[in-house]
């Protein structure tokens, strides 16, 4: 798992596309019980490099009844997006996520974490589709 998430923090195939450059920010483990798929990290996560550290983590934090040190353990949480970076902004808000991310990356991140046993979709971009691919071996 350090190998697979040390090659994806250096990805820098949407370099050409990201008007802020890459910082993929994600964290998981390979004790990982819960993965929580959302959509891509916005401005302020994207300078902190800390997944869900702004306003909409806090609602999460809330939502699912758990303190930051519960929710920033890797071991309980996974926190991947369906782009790893900050996609900038649009006219209404930020752009969706990039779409090469989720197709590269996470059938090879979900079946890195055998322990999973829920995932949470949140937002309109998360998608179902990358999660029944990596556990209908399972």
């Amino acid at each position: 798992m350090d190998g697979l998430l040390r090659e994806i923090r250096r990805c820098d195939l949407c370099l050409p596309h990201l008007v802020n450059g890459v910082n993929p920010v994600l964290a998981a483990h390979i004790a990982s019980k819960i993965a929580i798929i959302g959509q891509a990290p916005g401005s302020v996560v994207h300078k902190s490099g800390v997944p869900w550290q702004d306003k909409s983590g806090d609602r999460l934090r809330e939502w699912l009844g758990v303190d930051e040190s519960t929710f920033y353990d890797p071991r309980i949480f996974a926190l991947v997006p369906m782009g790893f970076c900050y996609p900038g902004k649009g006219k209404s808000g930020d752009l969706p996520p990039r779409k090469e991310c989720a197709p590269l990356w996470h059938e090879k991140l979900l079946k890195a974490m055998p322990e999973l046993r829920l995932t949470l979709l949140v937002g309109s971009y998360a998608k179902l589709i990358t999660w029944v691919t990596a556990n209908t071996e399972r």
